[in-house]
């Protein structure tokens, strides 16, 4: 389904994804973890190229892009492959709930606005935020933002969605709202990659985990590898900060 190779993005001097590779295969819920600048959201935006990898390939639903020079038709047809969820909603604060559901459809994919009506809604109804679909996103609560961007993401039928640390900008209260929301689309076999730092939700959900740390993967496998018994010294040294002793064997 996703297939990386040497992914490799420099700012200046500043190598800060050093020859990545990687697979995602369909229905996988692949989980990126990983301290502070370590590269996981450049290398979640090089998916789709939101940011523009210096070197190597990225392959989603077999079509490849290659290098820091693809043509914007070749961008735009990666893209259509993929719907991202941002860690701060990026709504439009100007259209109503289901507008900013129903745009891309709308827009994007040409559906008729009495057809993108009803998927919003349909959509709105599984993230179960339909009673506020004539309301403006200053409305809500920074959890409702989050399910109407999830809801937004599913409404362009994607490949695979990109959720980039999806609860990091929320009140804690609110973080359990949108984490159940993503577990159930889970359970519907969506292609997900998640950059997160809510370990129990990687534990619960992904089917495979990556620790990255200074723009490289240092580990990856199953949670019950990568989460409760790390090989890796960095991996141990990063999940004794964020897990309790008793929950991994080190």
């Amino acid at each position: 389904m996703i297939e990386l190779e040497n992914i490799t993005k420099r700012y200046k001097k500043n190598e800060v994804l050093k020859g990545v590779d990687l697979k995602v295969q369909k229905g996988d819920v692949l989980v990126i973890i990983g301290p502070s600048g370590s590269g996981k959201t450049t290398l979640l935006r090089c998916m789709n190229y939101l940011e523009r990898p210096d070197e190597g390939t990225v392959t989603i639903d077999g079509f490849t892009v290659k290098g820091n020079h693809p043509s914007k038709r070749d961008i735009l047809a990666l893209r259509r492959k993929t719907a991202m969820v941002f860690q701060h909603y990026n709504l439009f604060k100007n259209k109503t709930v289901l507008e900013n559901v129903t745009e891309g459809l709308i827009v994007a994919k040409k559906v008729s606005k009495q057809e993108a009506r009803e998927i919003g809604i349909s959509l709105l109804e599984q993230v179960g935020l339909a009673e506020k679909m004539d309301e403006y996103p200053s409305r809500l609560s920074g959890g409702q933002q989050q399910r109407v961007g999830i809801a937004r993401a599913l409404a362009l039928n994607p490949s695979v969605i990109l959720f980039d640390e999806p609860t990091s900008a929320l009140d804690p209260e609110m973080v359990g709202e949108v984490l159940s929301i993503i577990k159930k689309i889970a359970r519907d076999g969506i292609t997900m990659v998640v950059v997160t730092h809510e370990i129990e939700f990687a534990r619960e959900v992904a089917t495979r985990v990556v620790f990255m740390d200074e723009g490289q993967i240092v580990e990856e496998g199953v949670p019950e590898e990568i989460l409760v018994r790390p090989k890796h010294d960095r991996t141990k040294q990063f999940l004794k900060r964020l897990v309790r002793e008793e929950d991994y064997a080190i």
